[in-house]
């Protein structure tokens, strides 16, 4: 299993793992990064190296779960990275789904039934994620961030109630994938739907990642900090 570590080239992990670029754009990092390490690129930026390099690894090796490491990081630091990852989905994942789906149907001259099933099942997936994030950005993230910087206790809620109503939005991308790839007619432009099932497969990815650093990272610190305060 292949670990990033500090001193390596920041354009190194790039050529690795493509699919980091999104991750480094969280950190608020853009190409044109010479041959800077990756310790020197956290350092210019003020980023803990090794909440980066955490976050990457993590990112890079489905294998790769530092949990005693990322337990240690501020839930600050988490909450911070996790609402990049929103913003990534909103301004241009979702955005990007919505285009790719509604050309794949204009593509379509004859299977209205089954691109329309798709349609329907995308759409309602979409509301059940905005209302998903909606809550984690207007409760979850508020109670934490007021967690660690006031020391104080929400008396009505704690980050328990967040475990008991979160769901797992991200596994309902498989159910989409495979309304697509066994249900609908030949009757399409193959490039878009190809691109739009790589962009759902991605984006299936990415939620899983999120989903585990909110589970057994952001949950578990507050829970902590929950009981140092008496809860």
């Amino acid at each position: 299993m292949e670990i990033f570590k500090k001193n390596d080239k920041l354009s190194y992990l790039i050529h690795r793992n493509y699919h980091l670029l999104p991750v480094l754009n969280r950190f608020g990092i853009k190409l044109g990064i010479k041959n800077k390490t990756v310790e020197d690129i956290c350092r210019e930026r003020k980023i803990s190296t090794g909440f980066f390099l955490a976050i990457v690894n993590t990112y890079h090796n489905e294998e790769y779960f530092p949990r005693e490491e990322l337990l240690s990081f501020s839930p600050l630091e988490i909450t911070h990275y996790l609402r990049k990852t929103h913003q990534y989905y909103f301004q241009h994942i979702v955005p990007k789904l919505d285009d790719l789906l509604a050309k794949l149907i204009a593509s379509s001259h004859h299977d209205f039934k089954g691109l329309q099933m798709v349609d329907v099942f995308y759409k309602k997936y979409k509301k059940e994620l905005n209302q998903h994030i909606d809550h984690e950005e207007e409760r979850v993230f508020p109670y934490v961030i007021n967690l660690v910087k006031n020391h104080k206790i929400d008396p009505k809620y704690t980050i328990r109630s967040f475990e008991q109503e979160h769901s797992n939005v991200d596994e309902k991308l498989n159910d989409l994938k495979n309304l697509i790839i066994k249900y609908i007619s030949p009757d399409y432009d193959e490039n878009i739907c190809n691109d739009f099932l790589i962009t759902l497969s991605l984006f299936e990815k990415d939620l899983e990642d999120h989903a585990r650093i909110e589970d057994k990272i952001l949950m578990p610190i507050t829970i902590e900090i929950e009981n140092k305060l008496g809860r």
